[in-house]
């Protein structure tokens, strides 16, 4: 079974939108091997449309300048691309197309499919529902150090609790914490009572 991974810059405060206005300053080759090797060993990609329209108003252009990211534009133009929309969509960058049918059931039925890695870059509504789905295999979070204070956060409001588990962690010089976490069961029950036992006993 394919595996399906997502990438997100994220603030200390959970907020996942705009990141344009607040990463840049901490992007540095750390970020870009982290982002890179992400997305290098992907041959799909799943995408949202607004986040759709961002890649695609860049990277073909960005890959015929042929300037030093023209190498990871080409990479980005030769993914199989899909996007998630509920209105009909007309794609002008190569290997795109929409999503037919229910989200589970298309997504389960790529992942059941021969190929590689799928990859998510942004596209937080679908990374929502995936975890919800239990679809996502792997979350990739960079951390900065900043609270932007404003915008959409990754967990919104809802009923069920999403526990997750922690797979590898990696400081980098600029103060970012690349963290990827994998799904998890629920921790339990345990309360205060339980949790007592591992306080230090008084005087210690």
């Amino acid at each position: 079974m394919r595996k399906i991974i997502a990438g997100l810059f994220i603030s200390l405060d959970g907020v996942v939108e705009a990141p344009d206005q607040w990463h840049f300053p901490y992007f540095n080759d750390e970020m870009g091997a982290a982002v890179g090797a992400s997305l290098g060993e992907a041959d799909t990609m799943l995408f949202g449309r607004r986040t759709y329209d961002s890649f695609a108003g860049a990277w073909p252009e960005r890959e015929e300048a042929g300037g030093e990211d023209a190498g990871f534009a080409k990479t980005l133009g030769d993914a199989r691309k899909i996007v998630l929309s509920h209105r009909k969509l007309e794609f002008t960058w190569r290997n795109s197309e929409q999503l037919q049918g229910d989200l589970v059931d298309a997504v389960t039925a790529l992942k059941d499919e021969e190929g590689g890695t799928i990859a998510l870059s942004g596209s937080v509504s679908v990374v929502r529902q995936l975890l919800a789905a239990g679809l996502l295999d792997e979350l990739h979070l960079l951390v900065h150090p900043i609270a932007v204070r404003k915008g959409m956060r990754l967990f919104d409001e809802g009923e069920e609790p999403v526990p997750l588990k922690l797979v590898s962690s990696e400081a980098f010089t600029t103060g970012v914490l690349n963290l990827v976490y994998g799904p998890a069961d629920a921790p339990g029950d345990a309360g205060y009572e339980e949790a007592r036992a591992h306080l230090p006993e008084s005087g210690e």
